[in-house]
């Protein structure tokens, strides 16, 4: 398992391929060769990159719902649109596919967060934004979600 560290601002061009930052790329070394999963994030307008090995544990767990039972079914369709394999080039270069970077609203400066074991790519200005909206309640929402009895000694 891969547990990811920072957030690099970087460019993509016309064709919406970027450069992985040499750091980020060091860290992604154990999972590099496997490949990775690019889809569109659930709750934002941004766009999420899994290793193929952490894709398959999540698969894993989505393939135990019922597919009889029609939200479940809804709700795998939703997950998995616009999904696509993707890997890192030999010079280092990661392409975005087209209708990834519309959905995302992807310009040329780009945001990659780590959000623990996967890489969330961001339009550097929803990204700025985001955080920005997000930043007067932070310590209300860390509070309730971190602040139980199971991240007990964790600050």
């Amino acid at each position: 398992m891969v547990n990811l560290i920072g957030t690099y601002e970087c460019k993509v061009d016309s064709k919406g391929r970027l450069m992985v930052p040499s750091a980020l790329k060091k860290q992604l070394s154990p999972v590099l060769q496997d490949g990775f999963v690019i889809k569109r994030a659930v709750f934002q307008d941004c766009l999420e990159l899994y290793p193929m090995e952490q894709w398959n544990v999540l698969m894993a767990k989505m393939n135990k719902l019922n597919r009889f039972i029609k939200k479940n079914n809804d709700f795998i369709r939703r997950f998995t649109a616009g999904v696509k394999t993707v890997e890192v080039d030999g010079n280092g270069r990661l392409l975005i596919p087209k209708d990834l970077v519309d959905f995302a609203g992807i310009q040329k400066e780009i945001v990659l967060s780590s959000a623990i074991n996967i890489v969330e790519i961001w339009d550097k200005n929803k990204y700025e934004n985001t955080i920005e909206a997000a930043s007067g309640d932070f310590g209300d929402l860390a509070e309730e979600v971190m602040g139980n009895e199971e991240f007990n000694g964790i600050s």
